[in-house]
């Protein structure tokens, strides 16, 4: 595969998700490795960035998460290097990276997103659970897989709620609580891929951390089950969400159904997991394209 030249794979990194995105790293590296790309590991908490140029690397495949990874930084530094990168540009990842300012664009667009407040300190919480109603889910604004987040089913909780997110982040969301399933829609380039509907273990509240990485009876259901007129509106809408922050090239996007069958959209992941659990493979795995052929495709977008 001379046409991508010497690829580093970053992964690793300094943000709460460095485990996760080892893991996501490793698994490229290995398939880029098995179709003859020219790839290596790069680890930028270990590793000074100008090795990118006098390692003499042609492109970045990023599986990076989290912070100093997803959220712009990374990809300025690459577009200051010159360097190729997979993925989003720097606004689309500072934005998808932000869910509260990823919400605000979405409901000046007229896009369907829950009703939500910024939590502080000084903040009336007796107020804001009247507000909201319980359940609320409260999660840090600028972390991903589910660090931070947790659901206040109880008056006089959502304090330790609060508490537990800005342990993360000094921006913490509160949302109000949709009840009902929970869809997840890949994104490749200019397409959707098929639905999966989660279905955490019974005994989980919510997909947390631990149903996401952790367990091996967490549900995945692909297809989601939804009518095919459905499943088309709700691909078109994760598009449109996707467009709307500028994200490019590929990335995920969290959409609840209410038990009316009314989508709220949740978040953008503009460098999603690619670990053995993760949707993203999934999803093409039911679209007809195993893991190598998919991490071929996202780096071929560098080209």
């Amino acid at each position: 595969m001379k046409r991508f030249g010497k690829v580093a794979v970053m992964l690793g990194g300094t943000s709460a998700e460095r485990p996760v995105s080892l893991n996501s790293g490793n698994a490229v590296l290995a398939a880029l490795q098995r179709q003859r790309v020219d790839a290596h590991p790069f680890d930028p908490a270990t590793r000074n960035l100008g090795d990118l140029i006098s390692g003499e690397f042609d492109r970045v495949f990023i599986a990076l998460h989290g912070r100093y990874g997803e959220d712009g930084c990374m990809q300025g530094a690459l577009e200051l290097l010159q360097l190729p990168y997979t993925g989003s540009g720097v606004m689309a990842s500072a934005i998808g990276m932000d869910k509260w300012r990823t919400k605000l664009l979405w409901r000046a667009a007229g896009l369907p997103t829950a009703d939500w407040t910024i939590l502080a300190g000084d903040t009336d919480l007796a107020a804001v659970e009247r507000e909201l109603g319980l359940p609320i889910f409260v999660k840090p604004a600028r972390e991903g897989s589910s660090i931070g987040m947790s659901k206040v089913t109880e008056p006089g909780t959502l304090k330790a709620a609060y508490d537990a997110a800005a342990e993360h982040d000094p921006l913490v969301l509160a949302e109000k609580f949709i009840d009902g399933a929970e869809f997840t829609v890949g994104i490749l380039g200019d397409a959707a891929l098929p639905l999966i509907r989660l279905e955490p273990a019974k005994d989980k509240a919510f997909y947390d951390f631990e149903a996401k990485y952790l367990r091996d009876d967490t549900r995945y259901h692909c297809p989601a089950g939804l009518p095919e007129a459905k499943e088309l509106a709700l691909r078109r809408l994760a598009l449109d969400a996707f467009r709307l922050i500028g994200g490019s090239g590929w990335g995920r996007v969290d959409i609840m159904l209410d038990r009316l069958g009314n989508p709220y959209l949740l978040e953008v992941n503009t460098s999603p997991g690619m670990t053995d659990h993760s949707l993203v493979p999934m999803a093409a795995r039911v679209a007809g394209m195993d893991f190598d052929t998919l991490c071929l495709k996202i780096l071929e977008q560098t080209l």
